[in-house]
């Protein structure tokens, strides 16, 4: 048997991640300098409530400890697991797969821990191709193997409308323009992103969110984000126009949450899309 795990900043719904049979770490998420596991002690509805209304608490993150990693490994290890397959978000931007990788040299099953190269919901891309390509007959070393392959094939493609927050971030300045009247969009693979557009309309807004998604021209599967609730509006938009499309095969809602969201702010809305035939 093979077994997987990831970490909550896969942004992973949690149907999603029973029907791939996945383990999810929850990453640590301080709020106004109280810890809360993601997903655990701190849901996205609970940190979007809690925010709704009021100034930006201070957020910080921090991977999960070696020891978390231990005991996720050990309970698929107890429920009969011979291999697992560790898929996390990507090293150069989080130090969770180094935690992962740690915690291997704890236990005494083999596990095949993958740098995905990626972030939020492109990590559940890679851990959903590794998942597949089991159930395809594959083996553990070969299953990793694709989804660290993957990387380089999803897309993204969304809005920050919390640019101040995102600058302070510091992982989005080489993107935003200093002239952000209107709310741009960042399209792109991994980290790679440029300014595609920029709109204050919300059906030209959705229109050149949803453009890079179908811009290949080939068939693929999708996941869009929810972010706050004044952002449903285009999360819907979004969805309306890849169910519209025949190159759509899987489109999954998720929620950004708060491991996430530290980093974009309130008003993040897009999401992501990777080949269907991997």
């Amino acid at each position: 048997m093979i077994g997987f795990v990831t970490d909550s900043a896969s942004q992973i719904p949690a149907e999603l991640a029973v029907a791939l049979g996945a383990v999810v770490v929850p990453v640590t998420v301080n709020v106004d300098g109280i810890d809360h596991r993601e997903g655990v002690d701190l849901s996205a509805d609970e940190f979007w409530r809690r925010i709704e209304g009021s100034a930006l608490p201070a957020i910080t993150t921090s991977q999960p400890s070696p020891g978390a990693f231990v005991l996720a490994y050990e309970e698929l290890a107890a429920s009969g697991v011979d291999e697992i397959v560790s898929v996390h978000v990507g090293a150069d931007v989080s130090g969770t797969v180094n935690a992962a990788r740690l915690a291997t040299e704890q236990v005494d099953h083999r596990v095949h821990v993958v740098d995905s190269g990626t972030a939020s919901f492109g990590v559940t891309a890679c851990l959903w191709q590794a998942v597949l390509a089991v159930r395809a007959g594959a083996d553990a070393a070969t299953a990793a193997a694709l989804a660290s392959a993957m990387a380089p094939e999803i897309g993204t493609s969304f809005i920050l409308q919390g640019l101040d927050f995102a600058r302070a971030g510091g992982r989005f300045n080489r993107s935003l323009p200093d002239d952000a009247a209107d709310i741009v969009v960042l399209a792109g693979h991994g980290t790679d992103l440029d300014v595609v557009g920029a709109a204050r309309n919300l059906e030209a807004l959705c229109d050149q969110i949803v453009e890079p998604f179908l811009a290949g021209g080939e068939p693929i599967r999708a996941a869009v984000g929810l972010a706050d609730e004044a952002t449903f509006p285009i999360t819907e938009g979004i969805e309306a126009r890849l169910r519209a499309s025949e190159l759509v095969v899987d489109l999954v809602r998720y929620r950004v949450g708060p491991s996430i969201a530290a980093h974009t702010g309130p008003g993040t809305a897009g999401g992501f899309w990777w080949p269907a035939d991997r």
